[in-house]
C-alpha cells in the first residue's frame, strides 16, 4: 500500500490519520442495512473534504476509519464531520435511533500514521472483523 504524496496548489503532502469512534454506551447498533449506509455516508463525507479513505471497518460498536486528508483540515474538524454528517442522516433515516440521546460518544481516538505504518495500519484495521 505504497502511497503517494498528494499534491494542492501550494503544497504536498501525505498526512494519514487512524480514527476510531464508537455510538454513545458502545451500543451495537452498527449492523445491516446502518452499518452499510454509514460506510457510503463515510466516503461521501470523505469526497467532500477532500480525503481518501485507505481502510475502514465498521464493527457492531465501533469504527475504525484510516484517512489520507489534506494539510487545511485539523483531525478534531475531520472526525467532527464524520461523527456530525453519519449522525445526522442516520437518525433521519432509521427512526429507531433517535431514542438514543446522541447517536456517537464525544469522545474519539486520533493517531497520526506516517507512509511506513499506512500499510501495517490497514492490515490492523481489516483483522478487526476477525477477532471475536
Amino acid at each position: 500500500m505504497k502511497q503517494e504524496y498528494r499534491r494542492k496548489e501550494t503544497s504536498v503532502f501525505l498526512i494519514n490519520y487512524h480514527f476510531i469512534f464508537c455510538p454513545k454506551r458502545r451500543r451495537k447498533v452498527l449492523v445491516g442495512p446502518v452499518r452499510e449506509r454509514l460506510i457510503a455516508l463515510i466516503h461521501e463525507t470523505a469526497t467532500e473534504t477532500d480525503c481518501a479513505v485507505l481502510a475502514l471497518e465498521v464493527m457492531p460498536d465501533h469504527v475504525h476509519l484510516c484517512v489520507s486528508a489534506p494539510p487545511d483540515l485539523a483531525p478534531n474538524q475531520l472526525v467532527g464531520r464524520f461523527k456530525g454528517k453519519s449522525s445526522r442522516f442516520l437518525r433521519l433515516e432509521y427512526p429507531y435511533l433517535r431514542r438514543l440521546q446522541s447517536l456517537w460518544t464525544r469522545s474519539y481516538f486520533c493517531a497520526s500514521a506516517g507512509n511506513v505504518s499506512a500499510e501495517t495500519l490497514a492490515q490492523y484495521i481489516a483483522a478487526q472483523t476477525t477477532k471475536g
